[in-house]
Parts: structure tokens; C-alpha cells; sequence
């Protein structure tokens, strides 16, 4: 499959200081990176996103990509030679949550059964079944959809979808309901611990116009060694550990969320390359309930837009961490807002605002409303914070160039550091009980 590039992307380019907004690139993180003689173009085929409209422009220090309501801004940091373009990220097909199922095949699920996909094609799984996995197991090139309708499928010790091998794997519900569920404890496939209820070695796909139910007893929800993206549907997903995981990204384009673990909601980690796990929020609608952080990402978290509720130990935790639209509202005996030393592809962590509307309320102890290791920008947006010891901690700078900040129902005017601003409010509202201790995970500073 031929994918929309940038060619001749610069070498000194880097993924991740990634997505600084274009009205509000903090002073001093621009170096010269280019040579402004090179052409930047693109190519369109079949499989590129529907609505990309790409335009590049530079000025010697920064590369600016415009795409239809996205636009980013590339900034240089301490590992050269990598980059990342949110700007391609959902292919047509990835978008369609209607395929054409004329000449799909059907898979009625049985007791017991292993059902193994080695072509390239659609399946529609329909029926009630325990102890049965639908096992893709293609080549490289093949692109395989399976077509929720109406299943229900538990199990023992196993996943209910096993991608093994695919180019890429789409997992789509029609407009039904079905059920996935794994009761007890994974047993590994050879040196794969597969860990999850629909467990993927390759890129997985998810959407459709229908209910997707996941219940997994000891392990994740939904664990993906490649990326995962979402576009559509609506997903329940109950786990004793992460309910979305991935090696490499967590893509939402839309979709209906509700996810209540032991662990993290959305968990993005590669410990091979450090300029991966990222997690990228357009739209959608997630209300997740977490013991442990609710969304983690190893770089950077953005969100363009979407309704997010977290109710957690820690709301989001990353090295960069982009808020340019959508509503956020974090309840966290933690910090709101951390961003930490978890990835070496950037010089410095990094809290930036551009836009949307986030209200973060938090617990009492040694807990930031918006915490960051390296620098705070705010250039838009309305933050509101409630907390009774710390709204926003930061080591390195604090930039206040446009939005609105209310601490404890009282408007500022400027970034406060380890104190409060405005009036003293009263505690944070429904917490879940348990929230346990993280083990030093979210790379706080003592």
C-alpha cells in the first residue's frame, strides 16, 4: 500500500517537539534546522485521508504543515533524523464504518473452535461461542476486515482476536452489539505474551457503527504491537490492567470510549525506539475511570478536539503534552497534568495550551493541578483548575501569551509556580476509591 508522504523531510527534523501551534511557538526552542533550498512535496494515492489539503511552508527555523484544521509546527530537539506527521494519520478505508459486504465471507463461531484468516478479504463473525479465536494469519500485504455482527465470544486463557500477521487488521461492528471476554489468565504463544482480549502484532484498525463490549479479567482490553487507530463505534472496555495499549501510537478520529480499569485507560510505550508511544486525540467521546493514569503516553499526547472525562490516580502523563480543542475534564488524586522525562527525543518536557477548555480538579498531598519537569506554555484556550496545595509546578519556564486561566474560581493573569492563585476552594469532587501508589511511574520529581 502507497501512503500520502512528505518527501524529503529534513534530516535534522526531529518527531517531537512536534506540534507546536503556530500562535504560540515558545521563544528559544528554535534552532536552525534546514536547508531552505529543498522542496517539501506530497503524495496523494487512494488510501490517503479524505480531508487532508497540505500545505508546507518554512523559515529556516521551523517547518510549518497546514492541514485542514491541523496545523504544526516542527521544531528541532536532541535526536535528529526522525519526525512525525499528524497530519496523514487515517486512510479513506480507515474511515468507512460501512464496508461493502457483498462478497464477504461468514463465520458462524462454534465452542472450541480456532478460526485461522490467511487471505486477504472481509469476514463477517456472527454467533455465540466459548474458547474461540478468530486467528489472522496473512501475509505482509494483506489488509483483513472482520466484521462484528452480533458475536459473543468467552474465553479461558486466550484472546478472542489473535492477529498474528497482516499488513493491517480492521475490526469493524456493524450496527449490534458484541461481546468479547477473556476470564482467566493468558497463556503465551511461544515468546508472545499474548495479553489481551483482542491482542495484534500489526496495525489494527477499529471501527464500525455498532457496540463493542470487552471484558478482560487479568490483562488488557485491546493490545496492539504496532498501532491503533479508532474512527468509529462505541467500546465498553472493562480490564484488570490497560484498556487500549500499543507499541507504537493511539490514533482517535472518533468513536464513544468508556473504560473502566485497574491500570491505565490508553497506554502508549515502545522500549525499542524512544520516538514512539504517542497518543493523538481528533474527536470523540471518552469517559475513562482508572486506578492508574488515564491516558500515558511515552512522547507526546495531543488533542485537537473530543470530550474527555478522567477520573484517575494521574489524568495524563507524557513528555509532551498538546491541548489544542476538544473539552477536558480530569478528577485526579495526582497530578492533573504531568509531563516528565520519558522519551530522550525531546530537549525538555513540555505542557502546552492553544486552545479548548480544561477543567482539572485534584486531590490533597503532594499533587499539581499541571505539572511539568521542563516548561509551561499557555497561548489560548480556558484552563480551570481546583487545588488546595499546587495548580501548576514547573523546572524550567512559564510562558502566559494568551487564554484564560481561572485557579479556584478566581481569574489570573499570570502562571503561578508551587503556590496557589485566587481563592482557596474546597476539596476534589467523587473520587473512586483504591487508587493505589504508582511506583514511581509517573516520573515525579521529590
Amino acid at each position: 500500500m502507497k501512503k500520502r508522504t512528505i518527501t524529503t523531510i529534513l534530516a535534522s527534523l526531529t518527531m517531537a517537539t512536534v506540534l507546536t501551534a503556530c500562535s504560540g511557538v515558545p521563544n528559544g526552542t528554535l534552532s536552525d534546522l534546514i536547508d531552505t533550498t529543498k522542496e517539501i512535496t506530497s503524495e496523494s494515492t487512494e488510501n490517503s485521508s479524505t480531508d487532508v489539503n497540505l500545505s508546507v511552508k518554512t523559515d529556516g527555523s521551523s517547518i510549518t504543515v497546514n492541514s485542514g484544521n491541523t496545523s504544526a509546527v516542527y521544531t528541532s530537539v536532541s535526536n535528529p533524523g526522525s519526525e512525525i506527521d499528524l497530519t496523514d494519520i487515517f486512510s479513506k478505508r480507515d474511515l468507512n464504518q460501512t464496508p461493502d459486504l457483498t462478497d464477504a465471507d461468514i463465520i458462524e463461531v462454534a465452542d472450541g473452535k480456532s478460526y485461522t484468516i490467511s487471505s486477504e478479504g472481509i469476514y463477517i463473525i456472527r454467533g455465540t461461542a466459548s474458547n474461540c479465536t478468530i486467528r489472522v494469519e496473512a501475509d505482509k500485504e494483506a489488509k483483513v476486515q472482520l466484521v462484528l455482527d452480533g458475536v459473543n465470544i468467552t474465553n479461558d486463557n486466550f484472546p478472542a482476536i489473535y492477529v498474528v500477521s497482516a499488513d493491517k487488521c480492521f475490526v469493524t461492528t456493524t450496527d449490534s452489539e458484541n461481546t468479547l471476554t477473556v476470564t482467566g489468565k493468558y497463556t503465551s504463544e511461544g515468546s508472545t505474551n499474548t495479553d489481551a482480549v483482542i491482542f495484534s502484532k500489526d496495525d489494527l484498525v477499529l471501527n464500525g457503527t455498532g457496540i463493542l463490549n470487552i471484558n478482560s479479567y487479568y490483562g488488557n482490553g485491546i493490545s496492539g504491537k504496532d498501532d491503533i487507530k479508532v474512527t468509529g463505534g462505541t467500546y465498553n472496555i472493562k480490564s484488570a490492567e490497560d484498556g487500549i495499549e500499543a507499541n507504537d501510537s493511539i490514533a482517535i478520529y472518533d468513536g464513544t470510549f468508556n473504560i473502566t480499569t485497574n491500570k491505565d485507560g490508553l497506554h502508549s510505550e515502545n522500549d525499542e525506539d524512544n520516538t514512539l508511544g504517542w497518543i493523538y486525540i481528533k474527536d470523540g467521546k471518552l469517559n475513562i475511570s482508572v486506578k492508574s493514569d488515564g491516558i500515558q503516553a511515552t512522547t507526546f499526547f495531543v488533542a485537537d478536539g473530543g470530550e474527555i472525562v478522567i477520573n484517575a490516580s494521574e489524568g495524563i502523563e507524557a513528555t509532551y503534552i498538546q491541548i489544542n480543542g476538544g473539552n477536558i475534564d480530569i478528577t485526579a488524586s495526582d497530578d492533573g497534568m504531568n509531563a516528565s522525562y520519558k522519551s530522550k527525543s525531546y530537549t525538555v518536557p513540555v505542557i502546552e495550551f492553544n486552545g479548548g477548555t480544561t477543567t482539572i480538579e485534584v486531590g490533597q498531598g503532594d499533587t499539581d493541578a499541571i505539572d511539568s519537569n521542563g516548561s509551561i506554555y499557555v497561548n489560548g484556550g480556558t484552563i480551570n483548575v481546583t487545588s488546595t496545595v499546587s495548580s501548576f509546578d514547573y523546572d524550567g519556564t512559564a510562558e502566559y501569551n494568551g487564554g484564560t486561566i481561572i485557579i479556584n474560581g478566581t481569574q489570573v493573569d499570570s502562571i503561578p509556580q508551587s503556590m496557589m492563585g485566587g481563592g482557596m476552594g474546597g476539596g476534589p469532587k467523587g473520587m473512586n476509591g483504591g487508587f493505589g501508589d504508582m511506583g514511581g511511574r509517573g516520573g515525579r520529581r521529590s
